[in-house]
């Protein structure tokens, strides 16, 4: 079992980024983004990714919400997934897709308070 992963170089540079604007540290905006991705009814996919990011822990990403994120993970793929599938593969997949929309919510939000305000409210659809 893999207890250790690397984000693609560009979702590193999005987290960092979101990190130095929001102040919130890279674990917790990688788990908005793989939330926002989950959101997204479409299939991942397997497009091909370098591993030059970040390096995240399992029980630092997850944390005693490990069970949950593989479990909505793998109600998203409408499979079982082995822990070697889930994490690091589509742990990582789904972080690559939702870093963008992370930072395409804060930027429509123009600061860390709107930003948080924002994804609260995502489901009703009135943004600020």
């Amino acid at each position: 079992m893999n207890f250790r992963m690397r984000t693609s170089k560009e979702t590193m540079e999005i987290l960092k980024e979101m990190q130095d604007i929001t102040h919130i540290t890279p674990n917790i905006l990688a788990r908005l983004a793989i939330a926002l991705s989950l959101r997204d009814n479409t299939p991942i996919g397997d497009k091909d990714r370098n591993n030059h990011g970040l390096e995240f822990h399992r029980h630092i990403l997850t944390g005693n919400h490990d069970l949950l994120f593989k479990c909505l993970i793998s109600q998203h793929c409408g499979r079982y997934l082995s822990d070697e599938e889930y994490f690091p593969t589509y742990i990582n997949r789904h972080l690559d897709r939702g870093a963008p929309e992370l930072k395409k919510i804060y930027n429509y939000s123009k600061n860390t308070e709107k930003f948080m305000i924002n994804l609260s409210k995502i489901n009703s659809g009135v943004l600020l």
